[in-house]
């Protein structure tokens, strides 16, 4: 099984930390579960994402959509936009996502429009 998790803002960043360590403690004893990190890029300022990974102990995320920066709508969109492709792209079995941020609301939508 491949879970997409996502996380765009601080607040997802602490949520999302006890998951990855759970997903990585069953992988060792479950023969088929894995991850993929997406950090949607909603905040993209170091203070505000690459430092919060660090002290939390979160891996480097394996897709950056890198849609943080103009007004809200444009945020949404871009982060609707390049998921969708990503997730066309590379499909996963389940997506979680945590929160209520605008990274939350745009991927939610994107999965569940694609049967995710």
């Amino acid at each position: 099984m491949l879970i997409d998790i996502i996380a765009g803002a601080r607040p997802n960043f602490m949520k999302i930390a006890p998951i990855i360590e759970a997903i990585e403690k069953a992988s060792k004893t479950e023969e088929n579960i894995s991850y993929r990190l997406i950090h949607t890029g909603q905040h993209f300022d170091k203070k505000m994402s690459s430092d919060f990974f660090e002290q939390l102990g979160i891996p480097e995320p394996h897709v950056n959509l890198e849609a943080g920066g103009g007004s809200q709508a444009e945020q949404t969109a871009a982060i609707m936009v390049r998921f969708e492709k990503e997730l066309i792209e590379n499909r996963p079995d389940l997506v979680i996502v945590v929160g209520d941020v605008t990274s939350t609301m745009a991927c939610s939508i994107v999965a569940k429009k694609l049967l995710i």
